[in-house]
């Protein structure tokens, strides 16, 4: 029997953001990182928390590739506040970064494909090692007392190579404990007595041990002495084993530098001790920074002139062409070293640029031109980097001399130390030049103006 109804349109499934939509929701999920949450990026657990969203519909939205329902996009716009407008999103047939793929070209695989995001993993196949790096940082952290200082700017590697001294460590059977500095309220620096009660609860709460600072604790000694005597006389004491402990962001404390002088003279005590004095040959200490010390120290009572010092470089040409490998890409040596010299080598940039061109199924030529657009691959990290340097007006003045100048430029130390924290600059003494050309393109538009 032949039907007399007319066939039932289609019912058009999903939207997919427009560059101006996807922006927008980058900007107002920055804001509410800065504001919100300590200047820290918001995880992907976080986004789902927050956002009601499955992980990877969150990555469906933000890569802007795949279709998604509209509803989904509109909660997700809802968690910041936002009102999806229609000039948001777009029914049309996603297209990346305009850049016209044949059809006939099939999606890559995503087994194993890790999206670039903080710490990678122990277990995964994209770590790059550095050697000897890694097998000093063991070596050193088997001897009694011992003492690591890793210093890189963001996004170099630093956490990596900490995890994974921890679990070199922790397969020792020694005791780990990692605490970051970026997790104290900023209340907490402006007393140094809060500050060690802080410090000495929280390393006890990750030994779960339980506080016992009133039975520590003299206001007779003072605050340094009084930590001194908890690690001494109860949290090593109460361990069997070798104590390892990471402090990671310890440049927060150089803000506060009456602070800073006396809890790194207090690490660096505690090292001394650790030549001598059994209970202490326990503890090693594993120090991370993103800056050069700019507070005085006095040259006895700083940690940042002794034990194993580690400054992560950016990835050479080959560790790029290993790492594309890895990402199963037919990668050419002239190819990562054009890539190496775009991103600076920076190892977070680089493993971005990897995962779209696998997972996009592009290849280097196609993914070049778009690199420094403001919808681009780097648009979230891009527009932090800009919020950073407009919160800082002098920051951002130094900055715009080094992208304007021909030669290196020589800038005021502290704000050199902070241009290169960011891993806006390469630094040679006080003479700063951008550190790479995909900075230099995209802040040219934007500072330069």
């Amino acid at each position: 029997m032949i039907s007399t109804h007319p066939p039932k349109e289609r019912r058009k499934r999903g939207v997919i953001l427009t560059p101006q939509g996807l922006q927008k929701l980058h900007l107002a999920k920055n804001d509410a990182e800065f504001e919100e949450n300590g200047g820290n990026r918001y995880t992907l657990e976080d986004m789902s928390e927050r956002t009601g969203l499955a992980i990877n519909t969150l990555m469906k939205v933000f890569a802007g590739e795949t279709k998604v329902d509209k509803q989904t996009v509109k909660g997700c716009f809802r968690a910041f506040n936002l009102t999806l407008e229609p000039t948001d999103y777009s029914c049309a047939q996603p297209q990346i970064q305009e850049l016209e793929l044949s059809e006939s070209r099939q999606p890559a695989p995503e087994t194993g494909l890790e999206f670039p995001e903080g710490q990678v993993p122990l277990d995964s196949p994209f770590y790059v090692e550095r050697p000897p790096i890694e097998s000093d940082c063991y070596q050193t952290i088997s001897q009694p007392g011992a003492l690591i200082r890793i210093k890189a700017p963001r996004r170099m590697g630093k956490t990596s190579l900490m995890s994974r001294i921890l679990h070199q460590a922790a397969k020792l059977d020694y005791r780990t404990v990692s605490l970051s500095f970026q997790l104290a309220d900023r209340e907490i620096f402006q007393d140094l007595d809060k500050f060690l009660r802080w410090f000495c609860a929280n390393v006890a709460l990750e030994l779960q041990l339980s506080n016992q600072l009133e039975d520590y604790w003299d206001e007779l000694f003072g605050s340094k002495v009084s930590c001194k005597i908890y690690f001494e006389h109860y949290l090593l004491k109460a361990i069997a084993q070798p104590l390892v402990l990471a402090l990671d962001d310890i440049d927060r404390l150089f803000s506060y530098p009456e602070l800073a002088n006396d809890f790194f003279g207090l690490l660096r005590t505690w090292h001394e001790q650790g030549k001598n004095r059994e209970i202490w040959k326990k503890l090693r200490l594993v120090v991370v920074h993103s800056t050069e010390v700019h507070i005085p120290l006095s040259i006895n009572q700083s940690p940042f002139n002794v034990g194993l010092p580690i400054e992560l470089q950016p990835f050479t040409d080959e560790q790029v062409l290993d790492l594309a490998r890895r990402h199963q890409l037919n990668f050419s040596a002239e190819q990562a070293q054009q890539l190496t010299a775009i991103v600076g080598g920076n190892p977070y940039l680089v493993r971005v640029a990897l995962y779209h061109l696998q997972h996009r199924n592009l290849n280097l030529e196609q993914l070049l031109p778009i690199l420094s657009n403001s919808g681009g691959i780097y648009s979230d990290h891009l527009q932090r980097q800009l919020w950073n340097l407009q919160q800082q007006p002098e920051l951002m003045a130094a900055f715009t001399k080094v992208i304007t100048a021909s030669t290196p430029v020589e800038l005021d130390l502290v704000q050199a130390f902070k241009l290169q924290s960011m891993g806006l600059v390469h630094l040679q003494g006080n003479q700063a030049r951008c550190s790479c050309q995909l900075y230099t393109l995209y802040f040219s538009g934007q500072l330069c103006c």
